[in-house]
């Protein structure tokens, strides 16, 4: 395997894995020059995305008993860190070797609402049995919320060769969280049985991807968060989702700590050129992003996305391949 990592919003720009007649693809999308990310930052293409992934509705929340109010850079609401979140920010090299990169952040205080002044780190590691370990860090000077996600765009026929459809998946996950016409969860938490968010048994992507099916429709295909099974032993790493490419083989499985998974179908509203001159359509790739379910912070029984004054954050996430 071959990773490629800028330090511009700590983004994977290449992966390079082999299929089963050991040729190599690159099966993340993104761009071949700074300025056409620069130009595309809606897109989130590869990055780390931060302070807090997915969104907070209104952009706003209590924490303790004080009022937040995050940028709305999302219609009303704040979406994946705000205008100038993780992803649109130079990063520093803190180490870098041959099979590992450490890259660093400091936010400060009331940068885009937040509360604290926060460093983050985050470490990048290729594995010899052919994995991308990402491992997050972080830690404030006073009470805040963290949620810390990946964000790239997966085809594992390679990016920009076709859709995605006929990608076989596999979730381990009985509910998922519904949401409004914002995107924003309801605050229910609804059983994947009898719906199009059942993978609890592999299943082609593109299979229910136009139901007519309420939450479908709302998303213009998926882009929900899973309720993920909870390991055995306390924040101990287990296998979220297997995704198999028939065609070529590759086979990618998402391990990780983190308590949900985003889904999300890169429904685009418009096409991009992408590397290597290929048009990314919609439907052109998948996000598996594991993370805190999103509106975390205005809903007590989700998961609590709340980083206590100078204690640590810290989550993981790995991909495997082969």
């Amino acid at each position: 395997m071959v990773a490629q990592i800028t330090n511009y919003g700590a983004k994977l720009v290449a992966l390079w894995t082999a299929d089963r007649q050991g040729h190599f693809e690159d099966i993340v999308l993104g761009f071949e020059h700074i300025h056409q990310y620069l130009n595309a930052e809606e897109v989130y293409f590869g990055a780390i995305v931060g302070r807090y992934a997915n969104r907070i509705a209104e952009g706003q929340f209590l924490l303790g008993t004080q009022q937040q109010q995050l940028s709305r850079n999302n219609g009303t609401n704040h979406l994946h860190g705000g205008y100038k979140g993780f992803s649109a920010v130079v990063w520093n090299v803190k180490q870098s070797t041959e099979n590992c990169l450490v890259l660093q952040y400091f936010s400060p205080h009331l940068a885009e609402g937040y509360q604290g002044n926060l460093t983050v780190e985050v470490c990048y590691i290729l594995t010899n049995d052919n994995a991308l370990n990402i491992d997050y860090k972080a830690i404030s000077d006073k009470d805040t919320i963290v949620n810390l996600t990946h964000h790239s765009f997966f085809n594992l026929k390679g990016a920009g060769v076709c859709n995605i459809l006929n990608h076989q998946l596999q979730v381990n996950a009985t509910t998922y969280t519904p949401v409004n016409a914002d995107l924003i969860p309801t605050g229910q938490l609804n059983s994947v049985n009898n719906t199009p968010f059942d993978f609890r048994q592999f299943k082609a992507i593109g299979q229910a991807i136009d139901s007519t099916h309420p939450q479908i429709k709302l998303g213009k295909g998926y882009d929900h968060n899973f309720v993920l099974t909870a390991s055995k032993l306390a924040h101990e790493p287990r296998c979220a989702a297997i995704v198999k490419e028939p065609v070529f083989g590759r086979t990618m499985e998402v391990w990780t700590t983190q308590p949900g998974m985003q889904l999300y179908t890169a429904n685009f509203k418009k096409t991009l050129i992408g590397k290597y001159n290929r048009t990314y359509v919609n439907r052109a790739a998948f996000c598996l992003e594991t993370q805190h379910f999103p509106d975390s912070p205005n809903h007590a029984h989700f998961p609590s996305a709340i980083l206590p004054a100078m204690q640590q954050y810290h989550e993981t996430c790995s991909y495997h391949f082969s």
